[in-house]
């Protein structure tokens, strides 16, 4: 399956489908509070970066914004990362992280940090399974019990 990715607008109806299907699986397992979804406004400002993975008839099959990284800090975080449900256990998640990572890297970012939840079981295995660790909850997910945060050292750079 060959894929593309790049960084595109959020106001597409492909996209906003993905923001859809992606808010709802959030809704069905946290409660409302507990959701740190950024709508399309926020997906829109200056220092987000969306990332759209598309195969070979350019079908947006995964989505994933990348938060900050310039200015005063080296760290970007991972935002609304998620696989249409027909294109998972293809891969599509790692090619989408492994070019996002290759993107940050270009840009001076050292290190990506994002967060999901406990009952989100196939992304904390897939972080995992990426190279990312578990650390402390950090800015606003701290004291949240529905959070659990990660990051990761891209390739290539030092902390």
């Amino acid at each position: 399956m060959l894929t593309t990715i790049n960084i595109e607008s959020p106001r597409q109806p492909e996209i906003a489908e993905l923001l859809r299907l992606s808010g709802d699986c959030a809704h069905s397992l946290y409660p409302p509070e507990s959701n740190f979804l950024l709508d399309v406004d926020e997906l829109e400002q200056p220092g987000v970066a969306v990332y759209v993975v598309r195969d070979a008839t350019a079908r947006a099959l995964g989505i994933a914004a990348l938060v900050g990284g310039a200015g005063t800090t080296s760290a970007a975080e991972l935002k609304r990362m998620f696989v249409h449900p027909d294109a998972r256990g293809r891969g599509v998640a790692a090619r989408l992280l492994a070019g996002i990572e290759t993107d940050a890297a270009a840009r001076g970012i050292r290190e990506i940090v994002p967060e999901t939840g406990p009952e989100s079981y196939a992304a904390l295995s897939f972080y995992r399974s990426v190279g990312y660790r578990e650390v402390p909850l950090f800015g606003q997910y701290v004291g949240e019990a529905f959070s659990v945060c990660f990051a990761k050292t891209i390739p290539g750079t030092r902390p």
